[in-house]
């Protein structure tokens, strides 16, 4: 293992802040992984795991050891009928591995195309995405304990999944790495997803009308370039903040005073506002505040437009919190990790 010091973080994060971390490795395999742990120069010491960095904003310099994680691999499990199980190694980036399963003819995770980041943040946040989550294909996570050095295998109902959240961010936050996904995909899908109104949208400027899962991956590509910034050329994590879920009385209200208002059905008794729609409401769309800001084509994005800090890109973020607060009476909650 070899540590490095003064480590700068600006090209492994996708907001591409200017902090560093005071020490830094890597890993590419489960043994390097369990070495590094049990190496005294991290055993009881502040360490973060990094992956693609894609979801994470550092307000300031990291003061511990981040390691990053570089396991890769994809392997086909077992076959039964028309189903495949596929295991993907937590280091392999999100997007690379729905293009190869697109590419294998393996429907699933088609809706989930250019979601940044990699495999292994996709349990912890159970990333979602024009009417897919990762819950609804996901078999099993492997992961290993940070204190035992054991290897553990959650199965879906164990990963207590919710929106955006899982047991990774909740009862065992911080005591599990995630090693690798195993999801359950459909070699011969009867039909695809289009529930999600803009996806029938674009098939329809594509001149498609009998889909496949390449056209819906094409599809979400074409609506989330259209919409999301590219971090390679503009700072940002994609969706700063979850839409909010509120009772439907609450709802009531707010539809009374804003006809207008973007919602979707949630669970029983609850609805889903579209956050993006909030915050533009309050006029932060396209606002800019020194190098930080909010996209100009999608307020639901933070940016980083050169070199703002971290902290003035939070700054900006507790902003827009008070400001939706303050006209709809409902607390946005960031979906970005805070360090």
């Amino acid at each position: 293992m070899r540590l490095q010091e003064h480590f700068p973080l600006k090209d492994i994060t996708t907001f591409h802040a200017k902090v560093y971390a005071k020490h830094y490795t890597e890993f590419a395999s489960i043994d390097e992984l369990k070495e590094i742990l049990s190496s005294p120069e991290v055993k009881g010491k502040q360490f973060m795991i990094l992956g693609g960095g894609s979801n994470v904003l550092f307000t300031g310099d990291y003061t511990g050891i981040i390691i990053r994680n570089a396991i890769k691999g994809i392997e086909i499990i077992k076959e039964e009928g028309n189903t495949v199980f596929i295991k993907a190694r937590s280091g392999e980036k999100w997007h690379d591995f729905v293009l190869y399963c697109v590419s294998k003819g393996y429907a699933g995770i088609e809706n989930l195309s250019l979601i940044p980041g990699t495999v292994g943040a996709g349990p912890i946040q159970n990333i979602g995405a024009y009417g897919v989550e990762l819950k609804d294909v996901l078999s099993e996570v492997e992961a290993l304990n940070i204190h035992t050095l054991e290897v553990r295998k959650f199965s879906n109902s164990e990963c207590n999944f919710g929106y955006r959240e899982s047991i990774f961010k909740g009862k065992e936050k911080g005591n599990y790495i995630i090693l690798s996904v195993t999801l359950k995909l459909n070699k011969d899908p009867k039909k695809v997803n289009t529930t999600y109104g803009t996806i029938s949208k674009e098939l329809e400027v594509m001149g498609v009308s009998n889909p496949t899962i390449a056209d819906i991956s094409k599809a979400v590509i074409n609506i989330r370039s259209s919409k999301l910034p590219d971090p390679e050329k503009i700072g940002n994590a994609g969706s700063f903040f979850k839409n909010p879920i509120i009772a439907n009385a609450q709802f009531e209200k707010l539809k009374a005073k804003f006809p207008d208002i973007v919602s979707f059905a949630a669970h029983e008794g609850h609805t889903k506002l579209a956050a993006g729609w909030l915050i533009e409401q309050c006029g932060w769309k396209g606002k800019r505040i020194g190098d930080a800001g909010v996209h100009k084509d999608q307020a639901l994005v933070l940016v980083n437009y050169g070199d703002a800090t971290g902290k003035e890109i939070y700054d900006i973020s507790t902003q827009v919190i008070k400001s939706v607060k303050d006209k709809f009476d409902v607390e946005l909650e960031r979906e970005v990790n805070m360090i």
